[in-house]
Parts: C-alpha cells; sequence; structure tokens
C-alpha cells in the first residue's frame, strides 16, 4: 500500500466522490441474543458476483450499530424506492431506538426481519458470509438467499443529498 500525500485534501476527495450517484438502502436485522430491530440507511450498495449471488456493502468503524452487523447472521438490504424519502432520513438520522416506530415489520421467507414496504424498489436477504477491514470502513459481504424487485423508480443520492428527480440535461451536445 502506497502511502497518501501530505497535502491530500479529504475534504475534496469527499466531494469528488459524491459526483458518483448511488441508490439508496434500508439494511435490517436484529441484535443478538435479543432480537431487537436494527436499521440504518446506506448507500455504500453494490454487486458482487452473479454466481453464487453476492453484494457489498460499507459500514464505517465508528457507527454504534456495527458490532450487531459484525454478528448478525442475516440480513435484509431494501433498495428504496423515489418514494420512500422519508423512510431514509428516518433511518438515517433517527435515533435507533425510534427508527421502527410505526413502521410495519414482516420477515422475508427465510425469516429474516424486513421492512414491510411494498413500494421498495427490490430486497435481498442475505447470509452475512464476509467482512474485510478497509481504511475506516468494514465491507460486508452478503450471500443472497433471496430476493425480489418491483419497478419503482430508486431514491438516488448524489452530492451529499437525496436526489428524487432524474436529470433533464441532454446526454450528448450534438
Amino acid at each position: 500500500m502506497t502511502a497518501t500525500p501530505a497535502d491530500f485534501d479529504a475534504r475534496f476527495f469527499r466531494s469528488a466522490l459524491g459526483r458518483f450517484a448511488t441508490g439508496v438502502t434500508v439494511i435490517t436485522t436484529e441484535t443478538a441474543p435479543d432480537a431487537r430491530p436494527l436499521g440504518l440507511t446506506i448507500s455504500s450498495f453494490n454487486s458482487v458476483s452473479l454466481d453464487p449471488p453476492m453484494i457489498l456493502w460499507s459500514l464505517t468503524k465508528s457507527a454504534s450499530s456495527l458490532r450487531h452487523y459484525l454478528h448478525a447472521r442475516r440480513y435484509v438490504v431494501h433498495v428504496l424506492s423515489s418514494t420512500q424519502l422519508q423512510l431514509a432520513k428516518r433511518f438515517a438520522y433517527g435515533p435507533q431506538a425510534q427508527r421502527f416506530d410505526g413502521v410495519a415489520l414482516s420477515r422475508a421467507p427465510g425469516g429474516t426481519l424486513m421492512l414491510d414496504e411494498p413500494e421498495c424498489a427490490a430486497w435481498f436477504e442475505c447470509y452475512n458470509l464476509t467482512q474485510h477491514e478497509a481504511g475506516d470502513h468494514i465491507i460486508f459481504i452478503g450471500q443472497v438467499e433471496r430476493c425480489h424487485r418491483n419497478f419503482s423508480q430508486p431514491l438516488v443520492y448524489h452530492a451529499g443529498d437525496f436526489d428524487l428527480t432524474p436529470s433533464t440535461e441532454p446526454l450528448s451536445s450534438t
């Protein structure tokens, strides 16, 4: 690994990364051994493999919920639709103890706690296969056991904020 130059501007780096639009997800599981619901909003979600089906997401090492996700056997990744902005904010900024207040819950086919939100663009029930330390984050690799999708427009995170409207700019100037 090479060293980062002393004059490297971390804030500019973060701003540059923000130019890449990502989808918005809520990841749910339960704490062990008391089975309390746990959930958070994540935009660091991506596919890894089709065979076997695997996804990844990352969580900062400073997250208060990190220890629970490290030990969770399974979790569900919910890809939010553009109509679910308030849900994304609730699970991103609200106190963990209140995130599930008034939210309908159900079980994925394998028994994992999930949001009962039919408007989600997709969901993935995952076995918590492995984790990898990478800088100030932990990368989670999930083996997808079951999934579902709709044809909803996804909620997008871009330039440090949620983005609800697709661009109307032309793709080309010719």
